[in-house]
């Protein structure tokens, strides 16, 4: 396989990677590190690519096995979660700064989710993979993927609503 080849093929699918290995890594540096290091050990490989059926649900099983390598081994430095993509014009700086508090309260709940809820929630709602793929990926049934993306969903859900009724009496 020639380098045109290989970047054809594996490029569409970088940013994916990126963002996978940045919900689970949370550091960007982190990140890059990741796919970094999962392109050069795909380039290294580049003569098996072709026997794959999916080249891209690899790439992305490769990426969380690595992640979760890196988090185990400790030696991944979590930088706190910014988020910056969220850009609304017209809107009160009240409002802005209840919105961004609540993307963050958002994204520490889903980092505070079990390993793979918070994958597939990734996979699924960030990603948009649908279920059979993350199947493969997770080595799961579909089934089991959307029941577990319920119960993420579900558990996300009653913490932000518990959050944002923090004070409030209940008659």
């Amino acid at each position: 396989m020639k380098q045109a080849e290989f970047l054809n093929t594996v490029m569409p699918f970088k940013d994916k990677v990126f963002r996978l290995a940045k919900r689970l890594l949370v550091s960007s540096e982190e990140a890059e590190d990741a796919t970094q290091e999962l392109f050069l050990k795909l380039w290294r490989n580049k003569e098996k690519i072709g026997s794959y059926k999916n080249v891209e649900a690899f790439a992305m099983t490769m990426t969380k096995n690595y992640c979760f390598d890196r988090l185990k081994s400790k030696q991944a430095t979590n930088l706190s979660l910014v988020h910056s993509n969220y850009r609304e014009k017209d809107t009160s700086l009240d409002r802005k700064t209840e919105l961004i508090d609540s993307v963050s309260i958002v994204h520490k709940l889903i980092e505070n989710l079990p390993d793979q809820q918070r994958m597939i929630i990734q996979l699924r709602d960030v990603e948009q993979y649908e279920f059979e793929e993350i199947g493969k990926m997770l080595e799961l049934k579909p089934t089991a993927v959307r029941v577990a993306l319920s119960r993420a969903r579900k558990t996300i859900r009653e913490q932000l609503i518990k959050q944002h009724n923090y004070g409030i009496k209940q008659n």
